[in-house]
């Protein structure tokens, strides 16, 4: 993808793209959720990543999660769709401007996992009480992390509270 992005911003400069992606909720066996110290933005954020052409949007959510962590993750579950607005426009430090269109999923870290995150794109990983997440996690996170808290705790707590859908 990284070619693809790359001969789109020399034909079309930093501005705004329309970019179609997935992201993944990897949770540990205590809830918290796996989140990595990003080298573009020097803010936290999920794994996950711009999709290749000809993938579907679980494909990338799998190869990003691989390429980012290590992980080969087992069932995803759609979280939802998230789109739209100012909340998932992003204007990232090199001053390339994207219009994110993310597919988010759920899955469990995989017994025995251990994360070893891809230095080039992240510099560390950490697991975080899904109440107690750093304050830099990047914007366009933010709603995909309340959506999964919002589901996460409708889990637990029996209520017939809505679970999270298309944003």
């Amino acid at each position: 993808m990284k070619d693809y992005v790359a001969q789109l911003r020399a034909l079309l400069g930093h501005r705004p793209l329309i970019l179609p992606g997935s992201s993944v909720v990897v949770s540990d066996e205590q809830g918290k959720v796996l989140l990595l110290a990003r080298a573009d933005t020097g803010g936290w954020g999920l794994p996950g990543g711009l999709m290749d052409p000809g993938e579907s949007f679980e494909d990338t959510a799998r190869r990003e999660v691989l390429e980012e962590t290590g992980l080969v993750v087992g069932a995803l579950t759609l979280l939802g769709l998230f789109s739209g607005g100012p909340t998932y426009f992003y204007r990232y430090p090199n001053g390339d401007q994207v219009h994110n269109a993310t597919a988010a999923y759920v899955t469990a870290l995989p017994a025995g996992a251990v994360v070893v995150p891809d230095q080039v794109e992240n510099t560390a990983a950490a697991f975080f009480d899904i109440d107690r997440l750093p304050a830099d996690v990047i914007p366009p996170e933010r709603p995909i992390l309340d959506a999964y808290r919002d589901t996460y705790r409708h889990r637990q707590d029996g209520s017939t509270a809505q679970a999270a859908g298309q944003r």
